[in-house]
């Protein structure tokens, strides 16, 4: 007997991080997202969320998550996590913030149709930005 499908709304990561308050400046300051929401709500931040468009990724402090669940102390910063953005003008977004930020993948059209590139943040996870383009002819 087959299970239901499951019917997805909303995919909103939640990134364990080392301090809120440096990561809500990375995403706001050098990526350019928005700050959505605090707690509390002056710094020192035990968990934020920051959007850019439909975009929401939650940033939540490590100490706080590890008394809520003592099991995921263990896990290593970035956690093998990357998340892939899509965005309007790859290259711009390159251009705007190749200096400011680690880059761990240069800007390149991937033969499966996407122009991307990949930063990591403070904690250690990747963000690969990307932008749809026509896929290039296969080699043969």
């Amino acid at each position: 007997m087959s299970q239901p499908k499951l019917s997805c709304t909303k995919l909103n990561p939640n990134l364990i991080v080392s301090n809120v308050d440096a990561s809500l400046r990375f995403y706001e300051d050098v990526l350019g997202f928005d700050r959505s929401m605090t707690f509390p709500e002056q710094s020192s931040f035990m968990f934020a969320s920051v959007t850019s468009g439909p975009v929401k990724i939650f940033l939540s402090d490590r100490s706080t998550v590890i008394k809520e669940d003592s099991r995921l102390s263990d896990l290593p910063f970035g956690g093998g996590n990357i998340m892939l953005i899509e965005v309007d003008g790859v290259d711009t977004v390159h251009t705007r913030i190749a200096s400011l930020v680690k880059v761990v993948m240069s800007l390149r059209t991937q033969w499966f149709g996407l122009r991307e590139f990949a930063i990591q943040d403070p904690d250690g996870y990747v963000i690969t930005f990307a932008e749809r383009v026509a896929k290039p002819p296969r080699q043969v």
